[in-house]
């Protein structure tokens, strides 16, 4: 049972060390300091991520929209274009 316990926690060291890897350069003075570095830059990684996948999901979300234009004309402004039923709207 131990040995298994055992093996189990190299296996996430070695996913932890791959990953603080991955991040960049091994910083710190010590293994403890360059692994709370590492969580840091994995944190900032993650937010930057999810910042970045609303941003997208914003620009596909609003991809093909047409902006629409709401242009009343006041009878001051223009009396011959307003009819009985008040200003004219035109839509564009």
């Amino acid at each position: 049972m131990l040995s298994q316990e055992n093996q189990s926690t190299k296996k996430k060291k070695g996913v932890w060390r791959l990953l603080a890897k991955s991040l960049g350069e091994k910083a710190g003075k010590n293994d403890k300091e360059a692994d709370k570095i590492a969580l840091i830059r994995l944190l900032m990684f993650v937010s930057i991520f999810i910042t970045n996948c609303f941003i997208v999901a914003g620009v596909i979300k609003h991809w093909n929209d047409e902006p629409k234009i709401h242009l009343i004309i006041d009878g001051t402004y223009a009396p011959d274009q307003v009819n009985e039923s008040g200003p004219l709207k035109v839509h564009l």
